[in-house]
C-alpha cells in the first residue's frame, strides 16, 4: 500500500466557511435568502402536482445540460432525451457525452428520490454522488491528463484524489489532508436555521471546490451538492435550476470562485484566512442567480401564457397534418383539468372509440402527453424536443 502524502495543513486555511453574524452585509444576504424562499414556495404551490412532476423531468435534463456546459461539454437536451430512450449517436465522442449526460440525470433523479441518507455536505454523501456519477461514465471520460508530464491518471468513482492538483492559480491542499477538510466542511454546515441553510448552499459550493477532493468531477459534484442543499432547505421540488443561471453567467461565476480563493484583504475582511468579502460577493451573486431562475421559470409556466403557446403549437400541427383533428380539444382539457381519463376522451370528442384512441396515441407519440399505462390518465409532458416551442429560452435551439 502506498502512503498518501499529507502536508499537515490546518483546517483554518479555508476559514471562514460561513458569513459571520456580525458582518454588515449579513442583513442583505438574509433578505435575499428570504426572498428566494418566498418566491420558490409560491412557484411550486402554483403548479398542479401532475404538471410539477412532468416539469421536474425536463428540469433534470436542463440542469444536466447547463452543468456539463460549464465544463465545456455541450450535449443538447434533445440528444440527452434520446440517450434516456437508448438512442445514441454513432459518433463515439457524441455518444460518450450522451452517456455522461445520462449519468448526471440518474444522480439527480436519485437525489430527487431522497436517496441521500445524510446531509449533502457529509463526506459520505459527496463520495456517493461522485461514485454514482462516475460509475456510469464511459471509460474514455474516466481519465485526466497531467499537464506537466502528459501522464493519464485514472478517475476512480467515489474515491478521493491521491495526487496534487492545481486549478488556475489555486494550489489545492495535499491529498492526505482532504478527509479532515471534508469533515470540517460538514461540521460547519450542520445548521438548523432556514436562512443559514440557504446561505450555506452558496458558501459550501466554493469551499468544496477549494478542497477539490476528487481528481475530476468536482464541479458537477459541487453543483449537485448545492442543488440537494437548496432542495432540502427550500423544498424546491426540482422545478428550477441554479446551473442554468451559472452557465449563462459563466465568466462572472468563475471570476467569483477565483476571488474566493484569495487570502483575507486586511483587518476589515473578516477573521479567517480567506477573504470574507469575496465569499459575501459570491453568496450574493449565487442567491441573485437563484431568484432570477425562479422568476424565469414562473414566467414560463404562467397558466394562461403556457396554454396559449401549447394550443398554438397544436393548431399548427393539426394544419400540418402531423396531429389528427380534435387533438387540440384533448390537449386543452388536460391543460385545464391537470389530467384526463382515457374513457373521458370518447365523450369529450363525441366520436368513436377508435378515433379517440387514434388522437390519444398521436398526442403521446408527439411527446405532448404521457401516461404511466394504457389505463392510466393522460397528463401533460414536457419533452425537450418541444421545449423550444412551448418554453422559449429554457435552453438554446438545437
Amino acid at each position: 500500500m502506498t502512503t498518501i502524502r499529507d502536508d499537515g495543513e490546518t483546517i483554518a486555511l479555508f476559514e471562514p466557511l460561513m458569513i459571520s453574524e456580525g458582518s454588515k452585509h449579513r442583513s442583505t444576504l438574509n433578505d435575499l435568502a428570504l426572498d428566494l424562499a418566498t418566491r420558490s414556495a409560491a412557484f411550486r404551490s402554483s403548479l398542479p402536482a401532475s404538471t410539477a412532476s412532468a416539469l421536474a423531468d425536463l428540469i433534470r435534463s436542463m440542469n444536466c445540460y447547463y452543468s456539463n456546459l460549464i465544463e465545456g461539454h455541450n450535449t443538447h437536451p434533445v440528444d440527452i432525451e434520446k440517450a434516456l430512450l437508448g438512442d445514441y449517436s454513432t459518433d463515439p465522442e457524441k455518444r460518450d457525452l450522451q452517456l455522461e449526460a445520462k449519468a448526471h440525470i440518474e444522480v439527480q433523479k436519485w437525489i430527487d428520490g431522497d436517496g441521500l441518507t445524510e446531509q449533502p455536505t457529509s463526506p459520505a454523501s459527496l463520495l456517493e454522488i461522485h461514485r454514482r456519477f462516475c460509475e456510469l461514465l464511459p471509460e474514455d471520460l474516466l481519465y485526466v491528463e497531467n499537464p506537466d508530464t502528459g501522464e493519464r491518471l485514472p478517475v476512480v468513482p467515489g474515491e478521493l484524489r491521491e495526487s496534487d492538483v492545481v486549478v488556475g492559480r489555486h494550489v489545492a491542499i495535499s491529498p492526505g489532508a482532504v478527509p479532515r477538510f471534508l469533515d470540517r466542511l460538514d461540521e460547519a454546515y450542520l445548521r438548523s436555521g432556514r436562512i443559514d441553510s440557504i446561505l450555506a448552499a452558496a458558501c459550501a459550493h466554493h469551499r468544496l471546490l477549494w478542497v477539490h477532493p476528487f481528481l475530476d468531477g468536482n464541479g458537477r459534484v459541487a453543483r449537485l451538492m448545492s442543488y440537494a442543499m437548496l432542495r432540502q432547505s427550500l423544498n424546491t421540488g426540482g422545478l428550477w435550476s441554479i446551473a442554468r443561471g451559472l452557465a449563462r453567467n459563466e465568466a462572472a461565476y468563475k471570476r467569483h470562485l477565483q476571488a474566493c480563493d484569495e487570502p483575507r484583504r486586511g483587518d476589515r475582511d473578516g477573521r479567517g484566512n480567506l477573504s470574507e468579502s469575496a465569499l459575501i460577493a459570491f453568496t450574493e451573486f449565487f442567491l441573485t442567480i437563484c431568484i432570477d431562475q425562479v422568476n424565469f421559470m414562473e414566467g414560463l409556466m404562467k397558466p394562461d401564457r403556457l396554454r396559449d403557446r401549447i394550443m398554438i403549437w397544436a393548431e399548427e400541427e393539426i394544419r400540418a397534418g402531423t396531429l389528427p383533428a380534435k387533438s387540440d380539444v384533448v390537449l386543452k382539457a388536460v391543460l385545464f383539468r391537470g389530467e384526463l381519463g382515457r374513457s373521458e376522451v370518447v365523450e369529450l370528442l363525441g366520436r368513436s372509440e377508435r378515433t379517440a384512441r387514434r388522437v390519444t396515441s398521436a398526442l403521446i407519440d408527439s411527446g405532448a402527453l404521457k401516461s404511466t399505462s394504457s389505463r392510466a390518465p393522460l397528463v401533460l409532458a414536457f419533452p425537450a424536443k418541444l421545449a423550444g416551442r412551448w418554453m422559449s429560452g429554457l435552453f438554446p435551439d438545437e
